[in-house]
């Protein structure tokens, strides 16, 4: 049913005389074997990627530099300090030459809603005020070129009443028995946990990479990390972003086993995460492209499997006698926060979700007069949309119970914000949203652009670490 991807040239599995499987849970208290993958710590450059996605962000990100070069001859400053406006407010932004601004000039603009209808156009020459007056929620998009065409762009955004914006398509009826079943086949696989244990490389934290059985023959694999005492600890599932595949890495777990956590990082894809580069090198060409696998199919669709190891990750964490029972957070970047989204409103025992710029929202936007992000299903296609549905973040947002703080960046057009607003806006319970007026996608911001997550974020893992709530804001 999914593509399977040989081991080191073969179909056969790892050596495993270094391999140990978990005891019955009734005797994994005494057992020092821990198992499963861990923690990221938010890094704001992706690993080198093939994928369709890595080709748009490396594009995305060429625009993002020339911006900043056309930045210094520009400035631009917001109607008001926050970028979100209410309906019927005027938006938008004074625009000035810098002090060392070319003589005469002169710089073309478009202002685009929801990054995908163009609603003003003009030309800057000198000072000038752009702005525009929305009836709806949406998000505004500003793009302004030089005349003379030398391809250097500058980006800005703002929000109208985003927390009403509502879902551009009906979620499906059978949503919920479909995800039903799928959880009902996933339980009828014994998950058959097998750990290797190995060096952490950091004194008081134990390490393993680990691997699950996941549905139709696939796995689920992944490292994990604890803290070398006895008790019971917060957990923490990292979930990764897209790409690849490509290796995890050592310390994105043992660094927040080293804060308390016990915590599991997992691969995407069926593939083990602690191999050479080389090998993810010369993996098929088929699994680089895996957005588009099975895209008219919801019983084979590759994100699928994913969200169902996802799901057995969480399953796996919360049956361990070390969790404390209390505190299992689902966090990731991009796709990360994607599968997030998806874990959280499948798994009852998800208890906060913490997701920075999150993919996979409002699939279906591109037929509604928003631009739509990763994983960029193809929108003439009924079948595939209709098929996205099943998988799209704002249909599993409704079932989130999960205490959740989730960022958006204005300039995102890779996970563009109207999709993860409306997700946001589906959630029931406590949430806290974290706009990055000028930011863009993850990697192709600065630190100081995506201050604000990284701030916020770390006061909720604290908390959490020490076994309180977090403080949840309110918008401002």
């Amino acid at each position: 049913m999914y593509p399977r991807f040989p081991l080191n040239g073969s179909r056969q599995t790892p050596e495993r005389k270094t391999v140990r499987r978990l005891p019955p849970l009734n005797s994994l208290q005494s057992e020092r074997i821990i198992a499963g993958p861990a923690a990221t710590s938010f890094p704001y450059c992706l690993p080198p990627m093939k994928s369709p996605l890595a080709r748009i962000s490396t594009a995305l990100l060429s625009l993002a530099l020339a911006a900043v070069a056309a930045a210094q001859d520009l400035a631009l400053t917001p109607l008001k300090s926050t970028s979100i406006y209410a309906m019927g407010e005027k938006a938008g932004w004074t625009v000035a030459p810098a002090a060392n601004a070319p003589a005469g000039a002169k710089y073309r603009y478009s202002l685009r809603k929801n990054d995908s209808q163009v609603i003003q156009t003009g030309v800057i020459d000198g000072a000038a005020t752009i702005e525009a007056v929305l009836n709806e929620p949406a998000m505004l998009y500003l793009d302004i070129a030089p005349e003379s065409g030398d391809g250097k762009h500058i980006a800005a955004g703002a929000a109208v009443a985003p927390t009403q914006l509502k879902p551009s398509t009906p979620r499906p009826k059978d949503f919920d028995a479909f995800w039903a079943e799928k959880i009902k086949m996933l339980e009828a696989i014994p998950a058959e946990p097998v750990v290797t244990p190995g060096d952490s490389g950091r004194e008081g934290v134990e390490y393993a990479t680990i691997r699950l059985n996941n549905i139709a023959g696939s796995h689920v694999y992944g490292q994990i990390a604890k803290p070398a005492r006895e008790g019971k600890f917060p957990a923490m599932l990292i979930l990764q972003w897209a790409g690849g595949p490509y290796p995890l890495q050592k310390p994105w777990v043992v660094d927040r086993a080293a804060e308390g956590w016990l915590t599991l990082n997992i691969e995407a894809h069926d593939v083990p995460g602690n191999l050479p580069q080389e090998f993810y090198d010369a993996l098929p060409q088929i699994i680089k492209a895996y957005n588009s696998l099975y895209d008219d199919d919801r019983g084979r669709n590759y994100f699928l499997r994913m969200y169902l190891g996802a799901y057995r990750a969480a399953d796996y964490l919360a049956a361990r006698p070390d969790w404390n029972g209390k505190i299992l957070v689902a966090t990731g970047t991009s796709m990360g926060g994607q599968q997030s989204f998806a874990v959280s409103g499948l798994h009852p025992k998800i208890t906060h979700m913490i997701v920075h710029v999150p993919a996979g929202a409002d699939s279906n936007g591109g037929l509604h007069g928003r631009l739509s992000g990763y994983p960029n299903w193809d929108s003439s296609r009924p079948k595939v949309m209709e098929t996205a549905l099943y998988f799209d973040t704002v249909n599993f947002a409704s079932r989130i119970k999960a205490v959740s703080l989730v960022s958006m960046g204005f300039l995102d057009e890779v996970c563009p914000p109207a999709g993860i607003w409306t997700a946001f806006n589906q959630i029931p319970g406590r949430k806290e949203v974290v706009p990055l007026p000028t930011a863009a996608h993850n990697h192709q911001s600065t630190p100081e652009q995506q201050r604000a997550y990284t701030e916020r974020s770390g006061k909720w893992f604290k908390a959490l670490a020490n076994g309180a709530e977090p403080d949840v804001r309110p918008l401002k």
